[in-house]
């Protein structure tokens, strides 16, 4: 039987920038490295996200997702674009929201996603959660809860057993994904509200699979304590992604909840839970917590819906360098005495990949896709998802003060 892994964080930096470092809630601990730099510790509150996923600085086109199945027919043509409602008007203070009754409006429609991983040393189980957005079965998560899985089953509230699930489309700079349940319909869904009204100090519910036990949602309150925050969620202090936007509350999450529902006192969800700043040492539950807001979420959600890719939107498999990459900017390309100043700086190539075949090492700056001039991170996935596994594209790149160039036949596999 593979191992049950109830998370492995990663530490979220907010802004203003500071220093964390925090291993999973599980190791033991030997596995658990002091802080870098202070006391803070933070962490991406996940039990879906495994070490090995690559992660990207900068642009964020470099979450690995490796997904063995997606979904191949959708008909997106009879779906309604998703709609946000106004919200309840704001009631500040935590004291004012009835929990219970706001719970059981929102409950019925949150899922609990189930994954099997693939690692370096073979397989993982990993937990999640999602908000199911139409009644035929599509679920909205982060992407980075099904990111790295060969498969996923997911439990519905009210009904037994559970079921297989395939993904539509993703948007990992944004860590959004919409996965689509199999043989179901007639399902409850969330209603999801306007969430460019939201005020410090209205009241909130984060509601999620909590450590991944299954069954019934934990609920926990709060309040929102800002908006319009930027962090940076990394992968064992390394790789990292940049989140903008987000809504942070101090409703206590834990792993597991990502994915979850960030709930005005109405019961209508306001944000997509995605990250967690970690209160203590190996911590496994914090009240510091960060959200997608639901405006830009649903707005990606229609466009995966529509099968529209592009502009940071995957839809089906595309084509595979083999690198993991961050936005090379002028402060970057300075300390390490580079001549540009813009491009998609390699961290790392994968083994066996097209990039290694091709001569790409790491500390490269790919510059070039064909005839796209490549000046970041987010510029080389979009140019790489404009094709398909098997096709043909030359790839210019510097390293060590000369250009280089290279036609590459892409593969199946992580994003970029």
């Amino acid at each position: 039987m593979p191992e049950m892994d109830p998370g492995i964080p990663r530490p979220v930096e907010p802004t203003p920038r500071s220093d964390y470092l925090l291993a999973p809630a599980t190791a033991t601990p030997a596995a658990v490295a002091p802080p870098a730099h202070g006391p803070g510790y933070a962490k991406r509150l996940t039990a879906a996200v495994i070490a090995a996923v690559i992660v990207a600085t900068g642009g964020g086109i470099g979450v690995g997702w490796n997904l063995a199945r997606f979904i191949t027919s959708h008909n997106a043509a009879a779906l309604a674009p998703i709609q946000t409602v106004t919200p309840v008007s704001p009631s500040a203070g935590t004291g004012s929201t009835n929990p219970s009754a706001v719970a059981a409006k929102v409950i019925p429609a949150i899922v609990d996603i189930n994954t099997v991983v693939q690692t370096a040393s073979g397989t993982s189980q990993a937990a999640g959660t999602g908000l199911i957005i139409t009644s035929t079965g599509d679920v909205l998560t982060n992407n980075h809860v099904v990111e790295g899985s060969i498969s996923i089953r997911v439990a519905i509230q009210g009904r037994s057993g559970t079921y297989v699930a395939e993904v539509v489309g993703v948007d990992p700079t944004d860590d959004l994904a919409v996965i689509h349940i199999q043989g179901v319909s007639g399902l409850p869904v969330v209603t999801m509200a306007d969430s460019s009204t939201l005020q410090v100090g209205d009241s909130v519910l984060a509601i999620g699979n909590a450590l991944g036990l299954g069954g019934a949602p934990r609920v926990t309150q709060g309040q929102i304590t800002a908006l319009n925050q930027s962090i940076t969620a990394s992968e064992n202090g390394t790789n990292s992604e940049q989140l903008t936007g987000m809504i942070q509350s101090d409703a206590e999450i834990s792993p597991g909840d990502s994915g979850g529902a960030l709930v005005n006192a109405a019961g209508q969800v306001v944000g997509i839970i995605t990250a967690g700043e970690a209160q203590g040492f190996r911590s496994s539950s914090t009240t510091v917590n960060y959200a997608i807001p639901s405006s830009p979420a649903v707005s990606i959600a229609n466009r995966i819906l529509a099968g529209q890719a592009g502009n940071g939107v995957i839809i089906g498999p595309v084509g595979y360098l083999g690198v993991s990459v961050e936005t090379l900017d002028p402060q970057t390309a300075s300390q390490l005495g580079l001549k540009i100043t813009s491009g998609a700086l390699v961290r790392s190539v994968q083994a066996d990949s097209p990039a290694q075949s091709a001569g790409i090492k790491t500390g490269a700056v790919i510059t070039g896709v064909n005839n796209t001039v490549i000046d970041s991170s987010r510029a080389l996935g979009d140019a790489l998802h404009q094709f398909k596994p098997g096709d043909h594209v030359k790839v210019t790149w510097l390293y060590q003060g000369a250009t280089h160039s290279a036609t590459v036949t892409l593969i199946s596999g992580p994003a970029v």
